[in-house]
């Protein structure tokens, strides 16, 4: 028990190593720096979605990461949270930084931190050692925080930042929760299916087979599959798994079918108002965050669009930008798109106005944020149930195809 324990563990460990890297970003502009991966391809693949046009990844050092080594999303705002108590508290850059590092859990982490410090010390600011990063600290965050070291308000910047991500994280993972809960009910039910048809289903045709008598359609059907099943089972399951795999890789090649499928998930009944809704309130969120912190709306528009999260929103959001910088309004640009709700330009068009736009927009990011919030909360409510019909309807039909052979014969006696 102990060894197989053992080879559990080892297995479990994520081996990860530090990347040097150099490319260009979308300016044409060359830039260096260093991320955390598991290979070099998906390093290259992690930077061309960041806009970042590889030229060279170099494999650095090797790190040996317990359970939970990758770096998230959370552990991004946790740090901007910590980083803006200690800056507020008085506590100098470079000291916070060696604060952070040491007392993070993750190793993986806490050398990027580590790497980041020793950039300051170098002579960096800690804008340009955020961006060495760019994996997990975007254009916007950098953008924020150069903003802060040049107004001399970093203390406030990182707690605009810490907000941001603590928001934006809340709302994915309630996206996350919202597309996942329906796929989990339709993995159960094929995984209940399956064991039925292939360990069930067999003990009953042997019995069937006695009986000397034609079996009903419906039982024939499902015995059927069973012997499908077990014969094929292995190559079907073989072809799921590579048309899975197929896919996954093609959604991250081809921009056209990653827009077609944002499309047609935005279509879809309540999961595609969470996606619509869910974006619009990073688009207003991101907005409010990045014209509060001074930066201008042309500027700000590029991090909106790259934080949308979904490449119809994206391309509308670049759009506007054009726009924009042509000298028209942001209510009229977003209006032509035809994609944002009436209300959130409305309030977009007061905020305008009044020039309160970074207020206006938080309030419509607050009021699609806790749309989505009610959805996600109804869409659970609706599968709980649909959980059990499903379940119900696959597990009972089964049932009465196995038993119909029996109650023939009862009303042959």
């Amino acid at each position: 028990m102990a060894q197989a324990a053992l080879k559990t563990q080892k297995k479990s460990r994520t081996k990860e190593f530090t990347f040097a890297w150099e490319g260009t970003d979308r300016k044409g502009a060359r830039i260096s720096g260093s991320s955390v991966g598991t290979s070099e391809a998906l390093i290259k693949s992690e930077l061309r979605k960041q806009g970042i046009t590889p030229i060279r990844v170099n494999k650095r050092i090797r790190l040996k990461l317990g359970g939970g080594g990758k770096i998230t999303g959370q552990d991004i705002a946790i740090f901007s949270r910590q980083m803006s108590t200690m800056m507020a508290a008085g506590v100098p850059l470079v000291q916070a930084l060696e604060i952070v590092s040491r007392g993070h859990e993750k190793p993986a982490m806490g050398e990027m931190i580590m790497d980041i410090k020793s950039s300051i010390e170098g002579g960096n600011s800690f804008s340009e050692s955020l961006g060495r990063h760019p994996l997990y600290f975007d254009d916007l965050f950098v953008n924020l925080v150069n903003a802060g070291e040049k107004s001399g308000a970093l203390e406030t910047l990182l707690d605009k930042i810490a907000t941001y991500k603590e928001k934006t994280e809340a709302i994915k993972k309630k996206v996350k929760k919202a597309i996942t809960y329906p796929a989990a009910v339709l993995v159960v039910a094929a995984i209940v299916t399956s064991i039925l048809l292939i360990f069930v289903v067999p003990q009953f045709e042997d019995l069937f087979k006695g009986f000397g008598a034609d079996l009903p359609a419906f039982t024939q059907l499902v015995v059927n599959m069973s012997r499908g099943l077990k014969s094929n089972g292995v190559f079907v399951a073989m072809v799921v798994a590579a048309a899975i795999v197929g896919f996954i890789q093609a959604h991250k090649r081809s921009s056209k079918l990653r827009e077609n499928m944002d499309r047609l998930m935005m279509k879809l009944p309540v999961i595609g108002d969470i996606l619509y809704k869910s974006s619009v309130a990073r688009f207003a969120r991101t907005l409010s965050t990045m014209f509060a912190a001074g930066v201008p709306l042309v500027d700000a528009l590029d991090s909106v669009a790259g934080a949308a999260g979904n490449i119809v929103f994206y391309k509308a959001i670049m759009s506007i930008k054009e726009q924009v910088s042509t000298g028209q309004q942001l209510q009229l640009s977003m209006a032509q798109t035809n994609l944002f709700p009436s209300m959130a330009v409305q309030m977009i068009a007061i905020g305008e106005e009044s020039g309160s736009l970074d207020a206006m927009a938080g309030k419509v990011a607050d009021f699609y944020e806790s749309e989505v919030d009610a959805l996600v909360d109804a869409l659970s409510s609706l599968l709980e149930p649909m959980i059990m019909a499903i379940l119900g309807v696959l597990i009972g039909g089964l049932v009465v195809a196995m038993y119909l052979p029996i109650f023939k014969m009862g009303q042959a006696v």
